[in-house]
């Protein structure tokens, strides 16, 4: 039993709006009512300064430490002497009401407000008074002299609502546009240079001190957050970006976490862990441990694996491969005269796994959505690679690089499938069709989303942090219909339009991940309830715009700039693959 107890900081960006408060506000109080008792949590302000907030008194007190506009960001005083973190850090279990009234009280810095020199207006925008940098830094600096003594580890929701400016950390976003169209090049397109190491840097503290910074930013400018998640992801924290406030889920993206967790993979020796993928660190002395500051229910972790000799699993052994996966975690246990604990719990999962016969059984156990995150973790790991190597290349070239990956990908399974079944044979060195050649899959159902899925990574953007079912929506949205709002009609429709008009089906609905739609067509009965009830099997917010569908309809859309031959839609997509399955045969 440990005696520490979590921390929650919500670190609140001033140099904001009304409509991004209110909707931090909103979030901070479904957070606290998700809290459980035993946790300590603070409230803090940046702008142009830091502001501590005393909730424990019954009325709140705030102490603003100002911040200097230099980039060393040296802070006259440090937070520890400004207000002792016992202080600061108020119990939610008898403090909730007093840390709601400090909510409350949050207010937008104004332009009168700050100090000279510390911002200016600029197109009627308040421009140089975020100071995000030094904040964090102070932050990781307070908490790190308590580290293993007053918590087990402190987790930082930071709510921004644009670029940091001010102090430590700015950043010159005017580059962004000015600099390349000057050169009649596209900012679109153009992969800007590092402007500083400083959240790379502050990442490594975190760890170090324990803390885990989740960055919520709420704004549609550019805020190159590209940088400023190393200081999130490399402290197993996540990074949340919101267009505005009224398409913000916000709220729904605070959620409960264990922490301070391990986890170790251990294999039967004819195979080994090879990379993995996932927002945890490597032990420093132990093979295949992992550390994670902390984790949810959404967490996923995934592995390669290699054989450790030219054998690979032998076919007469009755030995089974096995894997076995040991979990490590904190969580708060209810208190013991009248004091809260944290408790180290272990899961220990073993499983064992038959082995392939032949190539069709291996066909068969195939589970597209886990093969599916593995090919997104690989392809934003040649992302990384190339943004190492040309740093200062285009971004397109990165992209395109993975459309070829994933192209080469799916051919090569293409061949091998076909030659598996026969519909390719060799004469006098060469290769030949002997029959159509497959290229869905069709005798094999495990296969046939693949191509679906592969094409669809061509269409949008590369996402690596979801779970495989959860990637899987988010990538190739799933389309059903209902003949009623209580009643299934089909479990899944191409993405095109003659999906809609030819099913028959008067209602579909869309399930995208972020985005779900319910559509009701032009032959639907008038008497069909419109919206969904919230009682009804389809419950959504149903929109009264057919072009909102329409955009998901991806199967239809062009491709072009891939590196391939340019192509129109997914049927194309497909006719693409038997000339390349020929060629990669030769």
């Amino acid at each position: 039993m440990l005696h520490a107890r979590p921390v929650y900081v919500a670190a609140v960006d001033l140099s904001s709006s009304e409509e991004f408060l209110e909707l931090t506000k909103s979030a901070l109080q479904a957070a606290l009512e998700a809290l459980a008792p035993g946790s300590l949590f603070g409230l803090v302000t940046f702008s142009h300064k830091i502001g501590l907030y005393d909730v424990q008194r019954p009325i709140p007190v705030v102490k603003n430490v100002f911040v200097h506009q230099d980039t060393e960001g040296i802070l006259p005083i440090e937070l520890e002497d400004v207000m002792p973190l016992l202080q600061f850090l108020a119990p939610v279990e008898t403090c909730k009401d007093r840390i709601t009234s400090a909510l409350e009280t949050l207010r937008p810095i104004t332009s009168w407000e700050r100090t000279p020199g510390a911002g200016q207006v600029l197109d009627g925008m308040l421009m140089g008074g975020r100071g995000f940098g030094a904040a964090m830094e102070a932050l990781c600096n307070y908490f790190g002299s308590e580290y293993g003594n007053t918590f087990a580890l402190a987790r930082v929701f930071a709510f921004l609502s644009g670029p940091p400016d001010y102090g430590p950390g700015q950043l010159d976003t005017r580059r962004y546009g000015e600099q390349y169209a000057s050169k009649g090049e596209d900012a679109d397109c153009a992969l800007l240079p590092e402007q500083t190491p400083f959240y790379k840097d502050l990442a490594a503290v975190a760890v170090q001190a324990g803390v885990c910074v989740d960055i919520f930013a709420v704004t549609n400018e550019y805020t190159d957050l590209a940088y400023l998640k190393f200081l999130s992801i490399e402290s197993d924290g996540s990074l949340f970006l919101y267009a505005n406030t009224d398409d913000s889920t916000l709220p729904q993206d605070i959620r409960p976490y264990t922490f301070n967790c391990v986890l170790r993979l251990r294999t039967s020796t004819e195979f080994k862990p090879g990379h993995s993928y996932g927002h945890f660190f490597p032990d420093p002395q132990y093979e295949n441990v992992q550390h994670i500051i902390c984790c949810d229910s959404f967490a996923t972790y995934a592995y390669d694996f290699d054989f450790t000799n030219n054998v690979g699993f032998s076919r007469h052994s009755s030995e089974l491969p096995i894997v076995q996966i040991a979990f490590q975690y904190a969580v708060v246990v209810p208190p013991r005269k009248s004091r809260h604990s944290l408790k180290r719990r272990l899961r220990i999962r073993t499983l064992q796994y038959g082995t392939a016969q032949n190539i069709n059984d291996l066909y068969d156990s195939v589970d597209p959505e886990p093969v599916l995150s593995l090919l997104v973790h690989n392809v934003c790991l040649l992302s990384f690679h190339l943004f190492q190597t040309f740093i200062l290349a285009s971004l397109e070239q990165g992209v395109r690089e993975g459309r070829m990956l994933l192209h080469d990908w799916l051919v090569i399974l293409t061949a091998k499938y076909n030659e598996a079944f026969k519909h390719i044979q060799y004469k006098n060195g060469s290769s030949s069709i002997t029959a159509q050649m497959d290229v869905t899959f069709s005798q094999c159902p495990q296969l046939q989303p693949l191509p679906h899925l592969v094409y669809a990574l061509h269409c949008i953007h590369f996402q690596s942090a979801l779970e495989p079912s959860s990637l899987h929506h988010a990538i190739f949205p799933m389309l059903t219909s209902y003949s009623t709002p209580d009643k299934q009609a089909y479990p899944r429709h191409s993405l095109s339009r003659a999906a809609l008009i030819s099913s028959g089906s008067p209602i579909f609905f869309l399930d995208a991940f972020t985005t779900l739609i319910a559509f009701y067509s032009s032959t639907a009965d008038p008497s069909l309830p419109f919206p969904p009830p919230n009682d009804s099997v389809i419950s959504s917010e149903a929109r009264d715009d057919a072009t909102v569908l329409e955009y998901y309809l991806i199967e239809e859309q062009d491709l072009d700039g891939s590196g391939l031959t340019s192509v129109m839609g997914f049927v194309s997509f497909l006719e693409d693959i038997p000339q390349s399955v020929l060629e990669y045969m030769k």
